[in-house]
This record gives structure tokens, C-alpha cells and sequence, in this order.
């Protein structure tokens, strides 16, 4: 124990270094405390003092504290480091170390004692974690430094409140972005407000003034913000006030666009602000459709219709947006106000078809009795199917055929008119039914008159003449039935000029159906094309006697001569039956007809088909049936005929036959050889005389013809008896 007593360097050092070898801290703290603390020469080697300390360190960490206290050369950085690391962790003890050297009188330098501040106050928030008491130091140091280390832990410890004012007093902005993210979270903008004003002395950062901006509208430091973008900034202006605006800051949104002279959200912001006439007056400026739109829908919210219109009528010049227009407008139910907003855009310089059509939609939904009128008005402007359908789907169907007809549609005009009998005008109909495309619709347009307007199918078929099969028409009317056949007969008459069959055969039956016989008589001979024979069997039994007349003379136009000579015969229409044998000019027919009159002791028919068949019945017949049933005088007028008819053409052949005078003769000859002599015409004629020259007929049978016409008394000839008689050609009785 005398080595405290020693003054010798060497002697101390070969002592401590054997009490550390021999790991006796016990015995080395105490040796190292008589030597240090007990006033040697060695008391103030840095050496010992740190050896001392270490040691305590080591082995008795109670005294560490003791020992800082009363030493005063030792290596203050290097303890304190062993004394917070993780193998002793005497926290205290270190944070003494660093508060006793960043005195004076422990260090001379103001640099020296702030840095041991620093560290001091390092060990309070990074191994203590007491903030408090680190704030309470901070405060008793009052260095820049030592506050900005303690802005910086409070920050990590998520207390941004307090970390702003530890960040204040140190005039540190360098964690501005940190800072700026947890006032945000936090939601402090009033404590936010000061740092970023003292941030921006010294940095001049967009985020900086960003959120500067944004902490006066979350303050609404409204007088401080509109000052503040009036300055000079380097804020992202647009994205604060969208920010602003999504958060409901109309007021702080409003003064930024203001100043960015965005109007289309300076619209949107006048709006949730309830401002509407700035708001139109924005959305002027703005001029997009857009912003119209939102302005015009915030005012037909606001029940603000005349500004809701004038930035309506901005928004329907666009076609894309005019459903859209007009559907918010329906759904608010304010439906006079949108035909007003639509009747005031056909003014507009630059109205499209959009405004037009739907103008038109509205008529048919909610002003009926201008549908048609705006249709008249503007058919050129419209979407005609568009409004159509909407003229349907309101059961206007007057307008609705209109635009069909205006827009050549014509089909879909006469269907609407057939469907709908309000829809339905004769003279709109006539107009169409000639022009249609489709003609299935044609004959199905006939019918329609046929079932609802009877009174008017002849006027429908004037007008179809040219334009239907008129067999096709004929066909439908039967199918319809004889009131319908009755109601076509007008047409059908019209028409059988083109003396078509079924047109024929139709009228010729209503004539029957009628007792029209003269109608059919004339329809009969003026067409023949149908089914003769068909009709002449079904009037041979009909109940009128002049209809089977005509069956008799529809025979004999076929030349079916018996069975018209036979009807007439039933009928005792002599007259028909001689007629019909005359025409047939067959013998055989003519003489059973002579025949019948004779059994039947008809007299003066018999003469009457003798006269009238003069040129067919052979004079024996004649003879021959006179004879037998004495009918001398009946056919004495035939015979007479007959005689005077041969002698004229026997005269005729003698005066063809006679030579000619001689006086003729030779003057013929002198003229041809006078021809020959001076070739008269320039021929040369080899034969002469070989021709027998024409007589010259005689003057008094110029234009003789036999008169085959009847009983007339012709002019007596010579040679022939008075009253027609002949010389020696009467038979004796």
C-alpha cells in the first residue's frame, strides 16, 4: 500500500498493469482511487483516470457516477460511448459526462461546449427516450443545435407540435418535408403556419409554399392567403387549389383561381359557394361546355332558370351533350322550363339539328298541339325518325304521317294512316298510295277502303288505275265478297278498256246479277276476252228471256250455230234463229232451219230465212219445200230474185265474151304498126294482136250489183212479167 506514496511512473505502471493481468478489479478500483482521488502526483493522469472509470465501469458501475463527478481529465467522448453501448448501458452517467464537459470551465470552446450539448441531449431522446426532460435541457441550453436535435426526435416520436417549435427555435428547416407530412396528418396548420414562414427565409422551395397556402385555407387565414399568392411564391397554385376544392376550401379554392385565372373551376367554386351570377360570369370566361354544363345544372338546382338557361343554351350548341341536358332537366321535373330553353335555341346562330329534333321530342311529350306546326316549320332541320318514333310513342300520329310524306316515306305513311283512324286523311292517303314502293301495301290499302271506307273506294281506285294488277283486284274483291264486287264496278268499268278476262268476267256477272242485259250485250261485243262458252251455258237457263238471247248470240259470235239456232228456236226468237243460220253460211244448217218452219207451219219466217239467206239456200230446196207444203207465194219473192240475180250475170259474162266492132279492130292495128314504124315509145313490138282486148261494159250495167238485201220491188227489166212475175215460169197447180 505504499504505492500511492511513490513518485516513480514506472513503478505505478507495473503495479496497475499486474492488478489488470491478474483481473482483480476490486483490488485495481481501489488501488486507482488511493492513487487518483487521494492527491499523488499522479491524481491528474488522464491515464489513470480513464483507467479508473473503465474499470468502474466494468466492475462496479455504482461508483461511475461518483467518479465522473470528481474527475475532471479523462476522456469524456470515449467513456461516454463505452457507457451507452449495449453491454453496460449507463445512460445517465454518459448524459453526466456531456453535461459537466459542455461547461466552461470543462471546455473552452463554444463549438466544443455545443457539440457536448448536442451529445447530451442525444443521450436524453435516443437512449432515455425522455422527451420531456430532453425539452426541459434544450430550454436550459438555448442552442440552435441542441433544439434541432430535439425537433428531430420529437418528429420520429410522431409529436410534430412539438417538434415545429423545437424546429422554430432552432431556425432548422431542413426537415421541411418531414414536417410538412406529419402537420398534415396531424392536422396542426396553425402551428405549421410560423415554421413555414421561418422555412421560407431561408429556403425558397415549392412545397414550402404549397403548403403554407394550404395551412391559411385550413386556418382560413383568407386576408393572409390572398396576400401571400398576390406576392412573390414558387406554390404549385393549381394543384393547392384542386386540393382546396376537393376538400370543400371554396373560399381559399376561389381566391387561387382568381389568381391562376382559372375559371372553369372558379365556376365550380362561385357555385358551392352560391354565388350563381359569378358563376356565369366565370363560366363566360371559361367558355367550354363543361363548366356550362356544371353552371347551368347547379342553377336548375338552385331554381335560378333564367341563368340555368343561359348556360343551357351554351351547352345544347354542342349535339353530344343535349340528351344529357335535357334528361337532368326531366328529372327535376322541370319540363316548361326545358321547351323554353329548346324554343330559344332555334335562334341561336350556330343551332344544329340536335336542338331542332328534340325540340320536336318535347312537342309530342309535353305541348301536343305544336308538334305538327314545329314538324311544318322546320321538316328540313329535323331527325325524322327520331321524331317519329317519339310521335308514336305519343300516338300522334297525324304528325307522324307528315314526316313520313315529307320524308318520302310513304309506305310507313299509308301503314300509319291504316293502323291509327285518327292518323287517317283521304287526301294525304290518295296522295301516298300512288308513290308507294311496297306493293303489298298497295292491295292491302284496298282493302282498307273496302272495310272502313267503302263510300271512297272509287276514288281510291281512280287514282290506283295505273298503278295495280287489275286482276290481282278483281281476285281480292271476290275474295271480299258481291257488296265488294258491287262497290268495284265503277272501277271495273273504268278499266275494261284493257279487255283483261277476270275485269271482264267480273262485270259481265254483275251486269247479270244487275238484269242489265244492254250493258252486257254492249260489254260482250265491245270485249271478248273471257270465258264464252262458260257464259253462254249460264244464261242458256236463265229466267230472263233477253239474257238467253244473248247466250244464243254469244253462240253464234263462237259459231256454235245449233246451239244458238236451238235457243232461239226454244224461244221463238225466229228472227235470232234466221240471223245465226244466215251468218253461219252453211247449207245444211239453213235448210233444217227452212225445214223447222215448215213443220211448224211458220209461213212467214220460212220467206223471211229465204230472203235473208238468199245467197246460201239452192233454188231446189227452196222448190222442193214450196211444193210440199204449198207454199207457192212464200217463195215466189226468192225465185224472182233468183231469176232476175242469174239473168244479170249471164248478161254480164256475153257483154265480157262478145268481139269487138270491126271499125275498132282496124284502128287498133293501124296504131301499132304506126308504133312499130316510128318506135313510138323506144321498144321494139315482136308480137301484135296477140291479146283479145276488154269489152267496154255497156252503159246501161254500169255499177249493176244483184240486190241480195231483201223483198224490194227492183226496177222492172225487160223481158220480165209486172209484180215480179216471169213468162211461162209459173208451176200448174
Amino acid at each position: 500500500w505504499a504505492l500511492p506514496e511513490s513518485t516513480n511512473a514506472d513503478e505505478v505502471s507495473c503495479t496497475v498493469k499486474a492488478f489488470m493481468a491478474a483481473d482483480l478489479p476490486g483490488e485495481l478500483i481501489a488501488l486507482l482511487e488511493r492513487i487518483v482521488l487521494q492527491g499523488s502526483d499522479f491524481s491528474d493522469n488522464k491515464n489513470l483516470q480513464n483507467l479508473l472509470i473503465l474499470t468502474a465501469i466494468r466492475a462496479d458501475a455504482t461508483r461511475v457516477a461518483s467518479y465522473i463527478d470528481q474527475l475532471d481529465n479523462f476522456d469524456a467522448k470515449d467513456i461516454a460511448l463505452i457507457c451507452v453501448s449495449e453491454s453496460h448501458m449507463l445512460y445517465e452517467e454518459a448524459f453526466s459526462i456531456y453535461v459537466k464537459f459542455s461547461k466552461p470551465e470543462h471546455s473552452v470552446e463554444k463549438d466544443d461546449q455545443v457539440e457536448y450539448m448536442v451529445l447530451a441531449i442525444g443521450v436524453l431522446v435516443d437512449y432515455l427516450k425522455d422527451l420531456d426532460r430532453a425539452k426541459a435541457y434544450a430550454t436550459q441550453c438555448d442552442e440552435k443545435e441542441v433544439w434541432s436535435k430535439l425537433g428531430k426526435a420529437q418528429l420520429d416520436e410522431k409529436m410534430p407540435a412539438d417538434a415545429i417549435e423545437s424546429f422554430i427555435n432552432a431556425e432548422d428547416p431542413s426537415e421541411y418535408v418531414l414536417v410538412c407530412a406529419e402537420a398534415n396528418e396531424a392536422e396542426i396548420w396553425t402551428e405549421l403556419i410560423p415554421y413555414l414562414r421561418m422555412a421560407r427565409k431561408t429556403l425558397q422551395e415549392n412545397l414550402l409554399d404549397t403548403e403554407l397556402i394550404y395551412a391559411f385555407a385550413k386556418t382560413n387565414a383568407l386576408t393572409d392567403l390572398e396576400l401571400f399568392v398576390n406576392g412573390p411564391n414558387v406554390a404549385n397554385i393549381q394543384n393547392i387549389g384542386d386540393r382546396c376544392f376537393s376538400e370543400g376550401l371554396y373560399h381559399a379554392a376561389k381566391i387561387l383561381f382568381i389568381n391562376i385565372n382559372n375559371n372553369s373551376k372558379l365556376a365550380l367554386c362561385h357555385i358551392h359557394l352560391g354565388e350563381y351570377r359569378e358563376a356565369v360570369a366565370a363560366a363566360q370566361k371559361a367558355n367550354n361546355v363543361s363548366t356550362w354544363k356544371h353552371v347551368c345544372f347547379a342553377c336548375l338546382r338552385a331554381e335560378e332558370f333564367r341563368l340555368a338557361a343561359t348556360c343551357g343554351l351554351e351547352v345544347i350548341k354542342f349535339p353530344d351533350h343535349v340528351d344529357e341536358v335535357v334528361n337532368y332537366y326531366s328529372d327535376l321535373g322541370y319540363f316548361t322550363h326545358l321547351v323554353s330553353l329548346f324554343e330559344q335555341g332555334l335562334g341561336l346562330e350556330d343551332a344544329h339539328i340536335g336542338i331542332f329534333t328534340e325540340l320536336g321530342v318535347l312537342y309530342t311529350k309535353h305541348v301536343p298541339e305544336k308538334v305538327m306546326e314545329h314538324c311544318k316549320v322546320f321538316f328540313n332541320k329535323l331527325n325524322v325518325s327520331k321524331v317519329v318514333k317519339a310521335c308514336e310513342r305519343a300516338r300522334l300520329f297525324s304528325p307522324a304521317v307528315f314526316l313520313y310524306m315529307a320524308d318520302k316515306q310513304y309506305d310507313n305513311a299509308v301503314k300509319v294512316m291504316m293502323e291509327r283512324a285518327t292518323a287517317w286523311d283521304n287526301d294525304l292517303f290518295l296522295d301516298s298510295v300512288v308513290k308507294l314502293r311496297n306493293a303489298e301495301n298497295t292491295y292491302k290499302s284496298i282493302a282498307y277502303y273496302l272495310t272502313n271506307h267503302p263510300m271512297l273506294f272509287a276514288r281510291l281506285m281512280e287514282v290506283l288505275e295505273e298503278h295495280v294488277d287489275h286482276s290481282r283486284v278483281v281476285t281480292q274483291l271476290r275474295k271480299i265478297g258481291d257488296w265488294a264486287m258491287q262497290l268495284g264496278q265503277p272501277y271495273l268499268k273504268s278499266v275494261q278498256k284493257n279487255n283483261l278476262s277476270p275485269v271482264n268476267e267480273a262485270l259481265n256477272e254483275l251486269y247479270i246479277e244487275d238484269e242489265d242485259y244492254e250493258a252486257l250485250r254492249s260489254s260482250i261485243d265491245s270485249f271478248n276476252n273471257f270465258n264464252m262458252m262458260a257464259l253462254a251455258i249460264k244464261l242458256s237457263t236463265h229466267e230472263l228471256l233477253e239474257f238467253r238471247r244473248i247466250s244464243a248470240y254469244v253462240y253464234r259470235c263462237n259459231k256454235k250455230w245449233n246451239q244458238s239456232i236451238e235457243l232461239s228456236k226454244n224461244d221463238r226468237m225466229w228472227k235470232d234463229s234466221i240471223d245465226t243460220a244466215n251468218e253461219s253460211a252453211d247449207a245444211e244448217i239453213i235448210e233444217k232451219l227452212l225445214r223447222f218452219f215448215c213443220e211448224t207451219s211458220e209461213k212467214e219466217c220460212f220467206c223471211a230465212a229465204l230472203y235473208t239467206c238468199f245467197s246460201h239456200v239452192s233454188p231446189d230446196v227452196a222448190l222442193e219445200l214450196g211444193w210440199l207444203n204449198g207454199y207457192h207465194n212464200f217463195i215466189m219473192p226468192y225465185f224472182i230474185q233468183t231469176f232476175r240475180h242469174t239473168h244479170l250475170r249471164l248478161k254480164e259474162l256475153e257483154d265480157k265474151t262478145a268481139p269487138p266492132p270491126e271499125d275498132d279492130v282496124q284502128g287498133s292495128i293501124a296504131q301499132t304498126y304506126g308504133n312499130l314504124g316510128g318506135f313510138g315509145s323506144g321498144m321494139l313490138m315482136l308480137e301484135n294482136g296477140g291479146g283479145i282486148p276488154m269489152p267496154v261494159p255497156q252503159a246501161g250495167m254500169s255499177g249493176m250489183q244483184p240486190d241480195m238485201s231483201g223483198f224490194g220491188i227492183p226496177t222492172q227489166q225487160p223481158g220480165m212479167m209486172p209484180n215480179g212475175g216471169m213468162p211461162q215460169m209459173m208451176p200448174q197447180m
